[in-house]
Order: C-alpha cells, then sequence, then structure tokens
C-alpha cells in the first residue's frame, strides 16, 4: 500500500521538473541574442589627441538587420555619419562592413566580434584601398539604454 504513495510523488515530482524545464527553456529563447539598439564605444584620438566617441546604430527592416555608424568629425568637426553593409547575426557573432569615400578612394573597415548580453567585443580591420595590409584594432561596444 505505501507504493502508491511514493508513485504519486514521483509522478508529481517528474511533471513539476518537467513545467520548469519548459518555463527556463521559453525563457531563454525570449533572451535570443539581439543587436538592435545605439551602441557606442571610445577610441584614443589620433597622434594623442582627444578620445573619439563612436555611435553604432542598428535597427530591423523586415528580416535585414540595418544600421549606422557615427563618426566624430576631423578636428572637433561634425559628425559623420555613414551606413553599414552586410550586417550578420548569426549565434553570437557579429559582422558588419563600412565604406568610407575620401578624396583618396573608398576606405572600407570590416567588423567583427561576439555579442555578450549588452557588450560586443570585437577586432575591427581597415583596408585604406592604398595596397598597405589591413592592421587589426580590438574595439568593444556597449549597448546604449533606450531612450523613452
Amino acid at each position: 500500500m505505501r507504493m502508491k504513495p511514493n508513485i504519486l510523488s514521483t509522478a508529481l515530482t517528474l511533471a513539476a521538473c518537467a513545467t520548469l524545464m519548459l518555463s527556463a527553456t521559453a525563457r531563454a529563447e525570449e533572451k535570443k541574442a539581439d543587436l538592435v539598439g545605439t551602441w557606442s564605444w571610445t577610441q584614443p584620438g589620433r597622434q594623442g589627441g582627444a578620445d573619439r566617441t563612436n555611435t553604432l546604430t542598428f535597427k530591423k527592416e523586415g528580416e535585414k538587420l540595418v544600421g549606422t555608424l557615427s563618426t566624430p568629425g576631423r578636428g572637433g568637426g561634425a559628425p559623420v555619419e555613414v551606413k553599414i553593409d552586410d550586417a550578420k547575426l548569426a549565434g553570437d557573432d557579429v559582422s558588419f562592413s563600412v565604406t568610407r569615400e575620401t578624396q583618396n578612394g573608398k576606405i572600407v573597415s570590416k567588423y567583427t566580434g561576439k555579442l555578450s548580453g549588452d557588450s560586443i567585443k570585437g577586432k575591427v580591420e581597415t583596408d585604406r584601398g592604398d595596397g598597405s595590409a589591413p592592421t587589426p584594432r580590438d574595439w568593444v561596444a556597449t549597448r546604449q539604454a533606450a531612450k523613452m
């Protein structure tokens, strides 16, 4: 006779565990990696100048990830905003590129990184179009709080 309470207790315990697992899985899916938002990072200024803050904005257009990168203008000038190209998020791997037109031709910067919560840590390689090898630099961006 003591078997029935044990069987019932075991069945209830298994049902509770299954419910908790399904709930945790649903929450994990809700926390899927997402780049949408505004990100910023600071890099040292050229030739010992003041630090420069870059602002990256991602948004979705249908299923496509699009955005802009805003960088400070030279000599304290107005910020320069350029469209990002080929933005991708695969799991937690981030990649995109930026092409700037200059008087000396195109400069293409290719960004890669890993998304972790509200942070992206990665490398950027810039091809100046002059035949020199791109020099990789580190970049670490932080998601900015949404403005209300």
